[in-house]
């Protein structure tokens, strides 16, 4: 940990009614005294005048000083508020680097936060989460797990996880005591509320994960098949430019849209077909790559025409591992029945973009997919790597249950239950390396 003074803007750059600087480290005080004229009393806020080096006047507002270790950071922090104007906080940053403290990397106080155990790393993440929430069912979690819920869950895991540990290691350094593994009751119930544990944190980190990540669905499908009209129907608005010409979509169109809280990127793309037309042909390609980037695909046909020979053949070039739903648009022209049909490993979904038939039923398919469902008040924030450090946690909680009851080897659970316990440490950053943290906050906004 560097003894050097950062600062940055914690609030958005540009113009607003107020700016906010912050400041953090060792030298905060002597910073203070010279652009304030003296340090604030800790914790209240006092109406001050921000000083230049000539003693001229930068801008006033509110001061506030918190002293380490009780502050965000744990360690001096300086909060100056004033007018929020491009330049004058320009003007502002440059005294406070002129006095010694350096430009705030990305996540920076965040991190200091973490690493002088204010909060632990699944909690800085959640500080990311929420800025970054795409609804309001996010936000809440990614609060909740700013608050500590997911890191207690965590810490429950691992306590159980500690217990077994400590038991099948003092009956290996032991052996006189005859323990037999199979037998203990205690201990084969403790495995298995282990593993229930485990299961159920699993299943609420998947939906932290939707929660905070939502799905990419990419709108797919021949000319003229509907795809911006679906696009439209689904965002509750015109984004798209929607006519009776085929090929109208040249670009890809991109809109964030909320199904009952869940966070969705839908794309709409060009239609898929050769053409002459330079324009078209880069639509095109640019459809093909969205595509391949794809969380789930919704390939939209025509349903007046029906499932003919070039709807068959586009269907056959489309990515074999792609997951994807058919939707059956125009059922108004069609006079088909609107509704969810599963037919063998494909899922149709029969909707009227122009009407609003079936788009109910298209909407719960897609919340289905991401296996959403609506927040609860338990309901945390989580990241995929959280989501991959528990499932390699279960693999080897499994592993070392099943040595256990082929092998009785003692050795061998202990082992696979040390190292599910580092992947829970992985979560909360009580083992972590100096690349994961470089990546983790790298990610923040400068003043976070």
């Amino acid at each position: 940990m560097t003894n050097d003074t950062i600062a940055a803007l914690a609030t958005p750059p540009g113009r607003g009614g107020v700016g906010v600087v912050r400041v953090s480290g060792s030298a905060v005080k002597k910073i203070a005294e010279s652009v304030l004229g003296v340090c604030p009393e800790p914790r209240k806020a006092a109406l001050k005048k921000f000083l230049d080096s000539d003693a001229s006047t930068i801008d006033s507002g509110l001061a506030l000083f918190f002293p380490g270790p009780n502050s965000f950071t744990g360690e001096d922090v300086l909060e100056l508020q004033g007018h929020g104007g491009r330049v004058v906080m320009d003007m502002l940053l440059a005294r406070l680097f002129e006095l010694g403290a350096r430009p705030a990397r990305p996540g920076e106080f965040s991190e200091r936060a973490f690493l002088n155990d204010k909060i632990d790393l699944a909690q800085a993440e959640a500080i990311a989460d929420l800025i970054d929430s795409g609804s309001s069912e996010a936000a809440r979690a990614a609060m909740r797990s700013l608050q500590g819920e997911f890191s207690r869950r965590v810490h429950e895991l691992a306590e159980q996880m500690l217990y077994l540990r400590m038991y099948i290691e003092a009956a290996i350094d032991f052996p006189e005591e005859e323990i037999d593994f199979l037998a203990d009751k205690k201990l084969q119930q403790k495995i298995v509320e282990c593993q229930q544990t485990m299961q159920d944190l699993l299943t609420d980190t998947e939906q932290g994960c939707v929660l905070r990540e939502g799905l990419v669905l990419v709108i797919a499908g021949l000319p003229n098949a509907g795809k911006s009209s679906l696009l439209n129907a689904l965002a509750g608005r015109d984004t798209a430019i929607v006519t009776d010409i085929p090929g109208t979509t040249r670009d890809v169109l991109r809109e964030h849209i909320q199904l009952n809280g869940l966070p969705l990127e839908i794309i709409d793309t060009a239609g898929l077909r050769d053409s002459d037309d330079s324009i078209e042909k880069e639509g095109v390609k640019r459809a093909w790559v969205e595509i391949e980037q794809a969380d789930r695909l919704l390939f939209v046909m025509d349903e007046n025409i029906g499932m003919d020979t070039a709807t068959q053949a586009l269907l056959e070039k489309l990515p074999a591992q792609m997951p994807r739903t058919i939707v059956h648009n125009k059922i108004d022209l069609a006079a088909h029945a609107q509704g969810v049909v599963t037919d063998a490993d494909e899922v149709h979904v029969y909707v009227s973009a122009k009407t609003g038939l079936g788009l109910d039923a298209l909407s719960q398919h897609l919340q289905e997919c991401a296996g959403y469902r609506e927040a609860g008040s338990d309901s945390f924030s989580a990241r995929r790597r959280h989501l991959d450090a528990l499932r390699r946690a279960a693999d080897y909680v499994n592993k070392g249950v099943d040595a256990l009851q082929q092998q009785q080897a003692g050795e061998l659970v202990a082992e696979d239950l040390r190292y599910a316990h580092q992947e829970l440490g992985s979560i909360t950053g009580a083992v972590s390396s100096d690349d994961l943290l470089g990546e983790i906050f790298s990610s923040f906004c400068i003043g976070k």
